[in-house]
């Protein structure tokens, strides 16, 4: 079974920035599309960023042009470069894929385990 590991997390003051990071423990054939969702306490899970096998990105309008996705195929991961952080960024963050395969086999639904984001002074 493949995982999705995310990294790069914690708290950070109003205005700065953070990398996340998302690897997968194998290494990917290909995949579909690569997301990084977020959910907020007592708030539901939402779409931050995604992009596809072929290099489409696709940003929440709160996020757009503060964060950014990028991918890595050579080191099997994907990244959100999160600039100009605001306190109602803070949440947990999720890597995901809807549907990747590593050699003969397919994964779909694919989730990390999260890593926190704290914006706050």
């Amino acid at each position: 079974q493949v995982q999705l590991v995310e990294s790069g997390g914690g708290l950070v003051q109003p205005g700065g920035s953070l990398r996340l990071s998302c690897a997968a423990s194998a290494r990917i054939s290909s995949f579909n599309v690569m997301a990084w969702y977020r959910q907020a306490p007592g708030k539901q899970r939402e779409l931050v960023a995604s992009v596809t096998s072929r290099g489409g990105t696709t940003y929440d309008g709160s996020v757009k042009g503060r964060f950014t996705i990028s991918r890595d195929n050579a080191k099997n991961s994907v990244y959100l470069q999160m600039n100009s952080l605001k306190p109602e960024d803070t949440a947990v963050y999720y890597c995901m894929s809807d549907l990747l395969t590593v050699g003969m086999d397919t994964y779909y639904g694919i989730w990390g385990q999260g890593t926190l984001v704290t914006v706050s002074s």
